[in-house]
């Protein structure tokens, strides 16, 4: 009797674990919660570093050298309630950049960096969005939009943490994990028009430098390759950011 109790605990413990939510249950607790802990402004202090191909790139953005491994940029991200984000950069004796996205609408003051645009086209629809009735369908349209099959969902590990994953469940299909345990984005992955394969990640919803609203860092990886990474030093929840800073 006992072994029989314990079978079937262990048979009700592993159905329990193999259950995976709906994409639509999803993106809506993802959405709900996002309000719980969302300031209408955040303004995020960082550090970008560019490496591999993306090295030229920057360079060739800031007016720097490229001959190096690596490339360091101090920076912001700003972002406020909805749908608007901004990043600036720059490095000692170099140049400026700037991007603002709208919606779907972007702006770059100087030379586009093709995985600053990358991180920005995820930030701003999945980090901007106020919970409301419509929420989950403007993301889930976003997410449609990259390929993504919302109606398809599996279980996966990333950075030792449990994620649902939302669209078909092979290597190289179009993908957007969240964090099991309290529904933040983890990760976007996509190919562009051009076949390049994105992949953005959000690590970190857990600093104190950033707090539950932010990840510390965003990573994009192009073809399998990290290209950028931000790195939060300190947050402003209350910053004032005027609309003219979203301007396009």
């Amino acid at each position: 009797m006992r072994r029989l109790v314990f079978l079937l605990g262990v048979l009700t413990a592993l159905a329990a674990g193999a259950y995976v939510l709906p994409g639509g249950s999803i993106l809506r607790r993802m959405t709900d919660g996002r309000d719980e802990v969302q300031p209408a402004t955040l303004r995020v202090e960082g550090t970008y570093v560019f490496s591999g191909p993306a090295v030229k790139e920057a360079a060739a953005a800031l007016g720097l050298p490229a001959d190096r491994s690596e490339l360091v940029a101090d920076g912001v991200i700003l972002l406020k309630v909805p749908g608007r984000c901004r990043v600036e950069l720059a490095a000692p004796e170099g140049r400026r950049l700037v991007a603002v996205q709208l919606d779907e609408r972007r702006r770059v003051e100087g030379t586009e960096i093709p995985a600053l645009s990358a991180a920005m086209s995820q930030l701003c629809p999945l980090l901007t969005v106020r919970a409301q009735s419509e929420a989950r369908d403007i993301v889930e349209q976003h997410l449609q939009r990259l390929g993504i099959q919302t109606r398809t969902t599996s279980l996966a590990r990333f950075g030792g943490a449990v994620a649902y994953v939302l669209g078909e469940p092979e290597e190289g299909n179009p993908q957007f994990w969240v964090y099991k345990d309290n529904f933040r984005p983890a990760r976007v992955r996509w190919k562009d028009k051009a076949g390049v394969a994105w992949d953005v990640r959000f690590i970190d919803y857990t600093s104190p430098a950033t707090g539950e609203w932010m990840p510390r860092s965003v990573e994009v990886w192009r073809d399998g390759q990290r290209a950028v990474r931000f790195t939060a030093i300190k947050s402003d929840p209350r910053a004032s950011l005027p609309e003219k800073l979203f301007a396009l």
